[in-house]
């Protein structure tokens, strides 16, 4: 059986290193678009992934306090890559 609160305990863990993390590597003078559109999409990604495990705990009757966090989660890596997008445009001009 799949443990899902141990994918979003690791989940969690994941975006609270990225929350630190992006910005240093966005504000990093040297990064080129090439990198802040992989940058990107990792963060598209793991968005979309915990927006699925969202719905996934909803479906198995997880608490919601529980569902919601799944979902302030994808929120977090939505606006991580909303950031990274918008670095993008201003390097791409």
């Amino acid at each position: 059986m799949t443990d899902w609160l141990e994918i979003l305990r690791k989940q969690t863990e994941t975006c609270s290193a990225m929350r630190k993390e992006v910005p240093k590597m966005l504000a990093n003078p040297d990064i080129v678009a090439e990198q802040v559109k992989a940058l990107y999409q990792a963060l598209e990604e793991q968005a979309q992934f915990v927006e699925q495990l969202a719905r996934t705990l909803e479906d198995n009757d997880y608490d919601f306090d529980v569902v919601k966090a799944a979902e302030e989660l994808e929120e977090y890596y939505a606006d991580l890559a909303a950031v990274a997008a918008e670095k993008l445009k201003r390097l791409m001009g």
